[in-house]
């Protein structure tokens, strides 16, 4: 499949067909496997053979779903988690040692910053951000103990764009593990691994399912390392359910068309948004307005669903454009086929200081919206109504 275009890879890659001779994979809704004899059994658990013994190791569902990303993100291999953060969390839990250091941009999601300085303090790790806009001072931060440079690019909520050649090079020159969030991109509209990346997450929860239907995630890269996040992720148990993996895999058959109609409509609302008189800006990487769009115009194939923008009335302003909204969804989701708006002062980011957020570029009146697969005019509308 690999010499296929990306649309045909992410619908024909599927696990071969068993005896029913079935048309759509089935469901493989089993907690173990049954194996011949007890020396078949003794070879598997001594890791002499691959077969499926128990579906917190590996099933059929989740083994199709990783080999797809796998396949679109250009990967050696990797392992499916039950959420996005089970994948970060499980990351990062299995690279890192006691006395180890991070190095990772400071407009991360709230929860994955909460790791960092909640819960890495605990086990003596320690960790550096730097600013996304300005990823030429990583080098800077590097001591001898750095591991792993982690970043999100586009950010999360902040829509910075990083450049993955030049973090790339960077990592490569300072032996550490580069661990890219792919989630606001998917591997459509970009693969870091082309650009060095060691390791990609998602949480598929988000675009890779599509519909807000169930949670996921899934990280692939270097086999060596994927290998040691499996070995951990066995024992722990982040498992991804056979049912999410399955509903998954069926998403990617349609991720290149909705990825396709999330972008001309974002776009064409950040167009339309940003002369607007209540707004302080709008951000989207692909307008020319954005700091970084040369950057996002090399490496991603176009600018993803993700729109933000400043309400002008501070927190407040951006409370009541959100009681406003009429047909938009208020949710913490993103990614969904409807359209989302979430205020990251007062939900996502809230435990974050206020310094914390304006240091990554939440101003209280910031306001995200995951545009859907409604008409844009339709969604503009609303936008615009709720304005004022």
């Amino acid at each position: 499949m690999k010499d296929k275009h990306f649309e045909t890879q992410s619908i024909r890659a599927q696990l071969p067909r068993s005896g029913n001779n079935e048309h759509s994979v089935p469901l493989y809704l089993t907690s173990s496997f049954v194996l011949d004899s007890a020396e078949d059994m003794r070879a598997a658990f001594a890791e002499e053979t691959d077969p499926f013994i128990y579906s917190r190791y590996s099933n059929p569902n989740n083994n199709e779903f990783v080999e797809k990303i796998c396949l679109l993100e250009g990967a050696e291999t990797g392992i499916a988690t039950a959420s996005g953060m089970a994948a970060i969390y499980t990351t990062l839990a299995a690279l890192l040692s006691a006395g180890d250091h991070v190095i990772s941009c400071s407009s991360v999601f709230g929860a994955t910053h909460t790791i960092f300085n909640k819960y890495f303090p605990k086990w003596n790790i320690s960790y550096s951000y730097f600013d996304a806009g300005s990823p030429e001072t990583i080098e800077t931060l590097v001591k001898p103990n750095t591991k792993i440079l982690y970043l999100e690019t586009p950010t999360n909520p902040a829509i910075e764009v990083i450049d993955l050649e030049l973090v790339g090079e960077i990592a490569r020159r300072n032996n550490l593990i580069l661990i890219v969030d792919n989630c606001f991109a998917t591997p459509y509209l970009q693969q870091p691994i082309h650009f060095g990346a060691d390791l990609v997450i998602h949480s598929a929860t988000k675009y890779i399912d599509g519909q807000g239907r169930v949670l996921g995630g899934v990280v692939v890269g270097r086999q060596d390392l994927v290998r040691e996040i499996y070995l951990f992720g066995r024992i722990t148990g982040p498992s991804l359910s056979p049912f999410n993996a399955w509903v998954l895999s069926k998403s990617l058959e349609t991720l290149a068309l909705r990825m396709d109609r999330h972008c001309e409509n974002a776009l064409y609302i950040a167009q339309k948004l940003e002369t607007h008189p209540a707004l302080e800006f709008v951000k989207y990487p692909f307008l020319p307005s954005h700091p970084h769009y040369p950057i996002a115009k090399k490496q991603m194939k176009a600018g993803g669903g993700i729109i933000t923008f400043s309400v002008k009335g501070g927190y407040e302003g951006g409370k009541k454009l959100m009681d406003n909204l009429k047909m938009i969804r208020i949710s913490p989701n993103l990614g969904d086929s409807r359209t989302i708006a979430t205020h990251p002062a007062s939900s996502t980011h809230c435990k974050l200081s206020e310094k914390e957020r304006l240091d990554v570029g939440i101003l209280p009146g910031l306001v995200r919206i995951s545009v859907g697969l409604e008409n844009k005019e339709d969604i503009l509308a609303d936008i615009l109504q709720a304005l004022g």
